[in-house]
């Protein structure tokens, strides 16, 4: 077949000045070269132009087809758009015939590849991402059909070879690989397309053409994704792997034990292996362009006629400079004309070793054959790669990055230490599967731990927060609970001190007469002992003192400020938490008897609120009757319950103080069991708000109250309960009971 396509070939003629009988092809391009214009092509680099021999260079049959369809389809007028339009033909280049000279060739050729100068633009900017995505979404549809220049096409203007599609989950090449278009999948990946690409079903195109039943098509897949060890292991020793069968590499070894293993050779080696991936892919992409440049030197001068003395075509004496590429990296390239033959055939051995380790980790290489090189056949392959002398230099010495570094280092002593630390470390040889796997465990293991720590830290510190504001709160609701019940008392002795001396002077008068604010003087001792029975509820720092020290130590920095401890040492000098101050006693003396007749003063010097005036509304109700309402309880039933209540709450905060926590359900039983018997006293619906709402209050305190009590028995047998923060949550629940059965007996007082 290749014989048969070579025939239809030299028919043709040369793309770019119509040489007949081309022996050259430009198969990026789609188009045949004459000798000159192949010179000119080489010169530009292979990111412009694959050059190959039609003669002597080895083809792929289906890679061979897909040029000559492109060559019989016109690919070439892609390249010549504006000189095959009659109205911009005067304004452009003309195009060489083959008599011209080799530099009007060279020109024509620069501008029509290297420039597009000639290429049909589209009338928007290169830079506009939606054109250039529509573009390939356009690539992704052509390469379903057999039209290759529709798709070279659409190449040219910069669809995207490796475009992952939105909607359909793949690349182009997993559509024809899928369809079956084998000169599309040779268009694709001559171009750049990744054969190991992945799917939206993490499929690779290669499976994609087994699935589809393209067996031709699959084996050369795979052939492409080794494409790159396979050319240095053809050009070392002239055979390729069996990749059907499992092998994928052929390490050549010299027969002759010549493989340079000096110390020098051995550090080189081991700065080899210690590149990232994509340093050691970039080494190899430029070691493969050298071997390209080469072979083809190789084919060029037994091609050539090599009777003239001087010929304008010459070979290329290193690889081109890629404008892409660093200018370090494209010095790196060009010194590698400069090694020898055994030189560069060491340095492919040792990039095919480190390739198979990269590849195949932890010396698994049974698909592996390490072929030794006969004499015969290392001479053979010295004789190839020996194309021209290297006793001198094959390009002008410049001052590169790297002598600037080196410079620099000598200079340093610093740098020197460190390379010096480098190099010792890589003295060590190479680290081995196992120890990179254990040190990656060792490491995946460390990061989860402090995770895990960070996270309990932050949960502790949450929990000390919440600790803290609850130690506040309770600590000011405390403070404003006194403060209530000092007036109260104050406002109850004064009371008892005007019907004394009413009575001593003689003057009485009857219930009606009196203010309705005042308080019964007969029912006084009834309404006082729920307050006394509450008076010796410890306090919250007597709760805090008996709890265990770890307690003590997590709300310990919630310390009350100086407001708070004036409060409490002026507490601390009576013999309970609600002992009237003489001085507060005096004040609110002095507001009673400055008040008018009918008015309560407020507690705390404020002016009274509507919810004030409705709970005047009714106790006045209940008191100046004589009889309650048939819809409200008695005084005395509302003030024994409370009592129950507040005896069931001294005996659940004695528990808490004695850190007996398996008595907290019992005492919630009998706290909520008090708590609906106060609430069974009342109507569904009071008419008072406040009465309602205090009610509210306080069966819901109760039942959350139980909830948190049952949560001292954990759920799970391996379950932790945090005691400290149940305990706070239980004091919390306690006290918002005794608030509501205080607002309650407030009313009724």
């Amino acid at each position: 077949m290749t014989a048969r396509m070579n025939r239809r070939m030299a028919n043709e003629v040369c793309g770019d000045c119509g040489t007949a009988e081309p022996g050259w092809a430009s198969i990026n391009r789609g188009v045949l070269l004459c000798d000159d214009c192949c010179s000119v092509h080489r010169s530009l680099g292979r990111h412009i132009s694959q050059v190959r021999s039609l003669q002597h260079s080895n083809w792929a049959s289906s890679l061979l087809t897909m040029v000559q369809q492109l060559v019989t389809s016109g690919a070439n007028s892609i390249w010549e758009h504006s000189l095959l339009d009659p109205a911009m033909a005067r304004s452009t280049k003309r195009k060489p015939s083959p008599n011209d000279s080799l530099s009007t060739k060279a020109d024509f050729t620069k501008a029509k590849y290297q420039y597009l100068a000639f290429v049909h633009r589209l009338p928007c900017r290169e830079d506009d991402d939606s054109t250039m995505q529509d573009l390939s979404k356009q690539l992704h549809s052509s390469v379903r059909t057999g039209s290759l220049e529709t798709s070279l096409r659409l190449l040219s203007l910069g669809a995207d070879v490796n475009f992952f599609h939105p909607e359909r989950g793949a690349t182009p090449l997993h559509v024809a690989a899928s369809a079956g278009q084998t000169g599309q999948v040779e268009l694709l990946i001559v171009h750049g397309a990744d054969p190991g690409a992945l799917d939206i079903n993490s499929k690779t195109p290669i499976q994609c053409a087994k699935e589809a039943g393209f067996s031709d098509l699959y084996e050369r897949l795979v052939a492409c994704q080794f494409e790159l060890t396979d050319r240095l292991i053809y050009y070392l020793c002239g055979r390729k792997p069996d990749h059907l069968s499992g092998q994928h590499f052929i390490i050549p070894e010299m027969a002759d034990s010549s493989l340079d293993r000096s110390e020098l050779a051995k550090q080189a080696r081991k700065k080899l292996q210690a590149l990232s991936n994509r340093q050691f892919e970039e080494l190899a992409m430029d070691v493969y362009d050298e071997v390209d440049r080469r072979e083809m030197d190789a084919v060029w001068l037994t091609t050539q006629n090599h009777s003239a003395l001087v010929m304008d075509r010459t070979v290329v004496p290193f690889l081109p400079v890629n404008p892409e590429f660093s200018s370090t990296r494209n010095q790196g390239r060009q010194k590698l004309a400069r090694f020898n033959a055994r030189e560069f055939a060491t340095l492919i051995i040792d990039i095919l070793i480190d390739a198979r380790r990269r590849q195949q980790p932890g010396g698994q290489h049974g698909s592996v054959s390490d072929a030794p090189m006969t004499r015969e056949e290392m001479a053979m392959a010295l004789g190839r790669m020996s194309g021209f002398s290297d006793e001198e230099p094959v390009y002008d010495s410049v001052a590169s990055d790297e002598d600037d570094l080196e410079n620099q280092r000598l200079s340093d002593p610093k740098g020197q230490r460190a390379e010096s630390m480098a190099s010792s470390d890589l003295s060590d040889g190479p680290i081995t599967l196992e120890e990179y796997l254990q040190v990656k465990k060792a490491l995946a293991a460390s990061d989860a731990r402090v995770q895990q720590l960070i996270q309990v830290k932050q949960q502790q510190q949450q929990e000390i927060s919440l600790l803290q504001s609850m130690v506040q709160k309770l600590m000011q609701e405390n403070a404003n609970l006194r403060t209530q019940v000092a007036s109260a008392q104050a406002a109850a002795n004064k009371q008892e001190g005007n019907a004394e001396n009413n009575n001593n002077s003689g003057s009485s008068r009857s219930g009606r007469d009196r203010p309705i604010s005042m308080f019964e003087t007969r029912a006084a001792p009834k309404e006082l002992s729920a307050w006394k029975e509450m008076d010796k509820l410890p306090s919250t720092e007597d709760l805090v003192a008996g709890m265990p020290s770890s307690i003590q130590r997590d709300i310990g920095v919630a310390g009350a400020g100086p407001q708070d401890d004036s409060k409490d040492k002026q507490a601390s000098d009576a013999a309970s938490d609600y002992d009237n101050n003489p001085q507060d006693e005096q004040e609110r003396q002095q507001g009673v008897e400055g008040g008018g007749e009918g008015d309560t003063p407020d507690p705390l010097g404020q002016a009274p609120t509507p919810s004030d005036k409705e709970d005047g509304e009714e106790r006045k109700e209940v008191n100046t009757t004589g009889a309650e309402p048939v819809s409200l309880p008695s005084q005395d039933d509302v003030v024994r319950k409370t009592e129950q209540i507040t005896k069931n709450i001294q005996e659940l905060l004695r528990s808490a103080q004695e850190s007996k926590h398996d008595s907290f359900i019992a005492c919630s039983e009998k706290i909520l069991t008090a708590v609906r018997e106060m609430a069974a006293l009342f109507p569904e619906k009071p008419r008072s708000e406040t009465i309602r709402l205090s009610l509210q209050l306080l069966t819901s305190s109760a039942q959350r109250l139980q909830v948190q009590c049952h949560h001292t028995v954990p759920t799970e047998p391996e379950g932790d309960v945090d005691m400290q923060l149940l305990t706070q949550q239980v004091i919390q629940c306690a006290y918002d009971i005794a608030k509501a059965a205080k607002q309650l007996v407030t009313i009724f007082q």
